[in-house]
């Protein structure tokens, strides 16, 4: 029997070795991780559905997931890390990261700035 890394008492573990985990970053869900996650989004629907009152209108849960709204946390110890620049990228579904294999997602650009208000006679800005 191969003998297996010690989970941490947090559940959080490097994903190549196992050891205390002490960076961070995203990618996006694999097709089999997508397809886990939707059965049992579905099976949640089902179940509020069977266990709804039947005199008052069905639930409506809306659209399913979509893979671009997903994504899995990675994490890894201080010999499997990357760099913070790149952990702060959502990486490819495909990505192996340590060392990242993929071209991450661009990251969010802020939100501009709201255009200013013109205040009435004798208000401040201030």
């Amino acid at each position: 029997m191969t003998e297996q890394p010690p989970i941490q008492a947090n559940g959080l573990a490097c994903i190549r070795c196992g050891a205390p985990p002490v960076v961070h970053w995203t990618r996006r869900l694999t097709d089999d991780e997508f397809d886990a996650f939707v059965a049992l989004e579905q099976a949640r629907r089902d179940l509020a559905t069977a266990l709804a009152d039947p005199q008052k209108p069905p639930p409506d849960f809306g659209p399913l997931p979509v893979e671009s709204d997903n994504a899995r946390t990675i994490y890894a110890c201080i010999d499997h890390s990357i760099s913070l620049d790149a952990a702060a990228l959502v990486h490819e579904k495909s990505c192996a990261a340590p060392p990242c294999n993929c071209t991450p997602e661009p990251a969010p650009q802020p939100e501009p700035a709201p255009d200013p208000v013109e205040l009435p006679p004798g208000w401040s800005d201030a």
